[in-house]
């Protein structure tokens, strides 16, 4: 199955626009885990356990594994997902962006290290630096587009005097993603919650393309807004909630708790349909 394929079949399975971000961050584990980085797995582990069955993607971000050296952990977690969640594809935040020759080694370590489903990039560097992503049939790749933070004005929403009509930077990329750089169906825009009037702006232009949507919860995106602007008959949405849902409870009761968190922002979303 190509990732969109398993987007569809998920997100119909467990009639979800629910994506669950595994931002692991040691010092705000349950006591007894707190502090500990070996706990990385345990911790991950658990949580998609407990929110496999509402979730339509997971979303691990590699930065939380690599600046404790748990790499292996998240090898294991990926197996992990494989063995108990084979029905929900893997998103691998990671936000590359080089050269074409780096480019092909960064996707490897994406899609043969870590077997994830699909990744996301940065297109600074233009189309030579995403291709070698799209060279693995039926994987996904998401463009940073209008991200979440306050700082993407500084770029994402400048005009582009060089290009026809003089667009915002965002929305080049958004045409380039639906256009040429597509040749495959394999790419999608990252588009933070924050900014819901620019997720309906992005949809206007690449209208079947799925959007990742960072931001709802500990980041204040409005879910009900997000769906209104982002969802389309043809056009997927990822809404994706990983401090709220990770850090529901600090108690060993943290688990039940991501799963009760998870389960209230997905009937949120869903509630936006109607």
């Amino acid at each position: 199955m190509t990732f969109l394929d398993m987007l569809r079949s998920a997100s119909t399975q467990n009639n979800s626009m629910l994506c669950v971000g595994l931002d692991p961050e040691p010092t705000r584990f349950p006591a007894g885990m707190r502090g500990d980085p070996r706990k990385i797995y345990d911790f991950c582990a658990a949580i998609v356990d407990s929110t496999a069955d509402v979730a339509c993607a997971f979303k691990p971000q590699i930065a939380y594994f690599a600046a404790h050296g748990a790499e292996d952990q998240l090898e294991r977690l990926m197996q992990h997902m494989r063995c108990n969640a084979p029905q929900v594809p893997v998103i691998l935040d990671a936000k590359r962006g080089d050269i074409g020759s780096t480019a092909e080694q960064y996707a490897k370590e994406a899609f043969e290290r870590y077997g994830a489903d699909a990744v996301t990039l940065s297109p600074f560097m233009g189309f030579d630096s995403i291709e070698p992503y799209l060279a693995y049939h039926g994987k996904g790749a998401f463009l940073l587009c209008r991200t979440s933070n306050p700082g993407g004005d500084d770029l994402q929403n400048q005009r582009l005097a060089s290009i026809e009509g003089q667009p915002l930077l965002y929305e080049h990329v958004a045409r380039l993603a639906q256009g040429p750089w597509n040749r495959n169906g394999q790419l999608g825009l990252v588009v933070g919650a924050t900014y819901p009037q620019e997720i309906e702006r992005v949809r206007s232009i690449a209208p079947t393309l799925p959007l990742l949507i960072p931001g709802v919860g500990a980041q204040g995106g409005d879910a009900v807004a997000t769906v209104r602007a982002g969802l389309r008959p043809d056009g997927p949405i990822i809404v994706n909630s990983s401090r709220a849902i990770l850090y529901a409870s600090g108690g060993d009761d943290f688990a039940a708790a991501a799963r009760h968190e998870a389960l209230r922002t997905r009937a949120v979303l869903q509630a936006a349909c109607n």
